[in-house]
């Protein structure tokens, strides 16, 4: 297999993919517990939501996790830290509904600013060291 993408692109990848993870730490006030790729499946996509979501619906957003029970854990304890708030459904009296609280959409809202500057950084990076950088 051919590859696209230099050593030197590949590196300059991780080093972004270091300085987001990093970002996405302090959308959690540098508490380690909410760095795992549940929360960021639960809270990306919620976020991604235009309205609140149907808490069945969140809970397979987490796509890492198969035990719905497990995934519950998450989306409750998300809730108890207020970067989920709960509501019922006015359309469907046996189910909820969720959305991010404003505080956790601010936070948010920050975090992917600050992720979109490091991936232009990164693309410029390897552009001014003669880097070819592949669009398609």
């Amino acid at each position: 297999m051919k590859l696209k993408y230099t050593s030197d692109q590949r590196i300059e990848y991780l080093n972004m993919i270091d300085h987001v993870g990093r970002n996405w730490l302090n959308v959690f006030r540098g508490d380690p517990e909410f760095y795992s790729a549940a929360y960021w499946d639960l809270l990306t996509r919620i976020w991604k939501s235009t309205r609140p979501v149907r808490k069945t619906d969140a809970l397979k957003f987490m796509i890492g996790i198969k035990s719905a029970q497990t995934a519950g854990k998450y989306l409750e304890n998300a809730i108890e830290q207020d970067f989920i708030r709960e509501q019922e459904n006015p359309k469907d009296a046996r189910s909820k509904l969720v959305s991010l609280s404003p505080e956790m959409r601010a936070r948010l809202d920050s975090f992917f600013d600050l992720a979109v500057g490091e991936v232009l950084t990164a693309s410029n990076k390897m552009e001014e060291s003669g880097l070819p950088v592949e669009t398609s």
